[in-house]
């Protein structure tokens, strides 16, 4: 399984990226990761790959992704060239836009869905709602993409909890339920 996380910095996709690693080695799979970060800061592009089970390079190819985790829209658009043509998208609907930039979250989603066969939105507004904070955003994504990576929400908390710990288990497992309701 090849899933590519994609987002800005300071919204989680390096935790992310490990969490996934860690489902799929609670799984018995063996787990490949590797991460190009842009700007070495808050807001900088940030790419994770991560490959579940047989691989000879940690790097997707373009191609290869079986899901495309994207954190947010543009990023989603920049890297949709590495999903397989039958691959998922799950993207949040929350833009961050960079400094100066004039930009429309709501016209890159539409192009994401003319462009995408399969694509599920998160509706980041609502994670805040539900749980009172964006930082579970990660979190909601994977319990989005659970389903299509064949991990089951209690393997992730298993992974959340021997990464985290106690302390911010219950943010994280609400995050994860909000995810995974999205998922339908």
């Amino acid at each position: 399984m090849n899933i590519l996380i994609t987002g800005v910095g300071g919204q989680g996709v390096v935790l992310a990226s490990k969490l996934l690693a860690q489902c799929g080695i609670l799984l018995g799979q063996s787990a490949h990761t590797a991460e190009t970060i842009g700007m070495a800061q808050r807001g900088g592009s940030v790419t994770s790959h991560v490959r579940l089970g047989a691989a000879h390079s940690p790097l997707i190819p373009r191609g290869g992704a079986d899901v495309l985790l994207a954190f947010e829209p543009a990023e989603a658009a920049r890297n949709i060239a590495f999903l397989k043509p039958d691959g998922a998208l799950v993207v949040s609907n929350r833009g961050i836009a960079p400094s100066g930039a004039d930009y429309a979250p709501a016209e890159v989603l539409a192009w994401l869905r003319a462009n995408a066969r399969r694509i599920t939105e998160l509706d980041a507004d609502a994670l805040f709602a539900a749980t009172g904070s964006y930082r579970g955003l990660n979190v909601a994504l994977i319990g989005a993409s659970a389903g299509l990576l064949g991990i089951s929400p209690g393997t992730v908390e298993s992974a959340l909890r021997g990464l985290l710990g106690d302390a911010r288990a219950e943010q994280n497992f609400a995050a994860l339920r909000f995810g995974a309701g999205a998922a339908g």
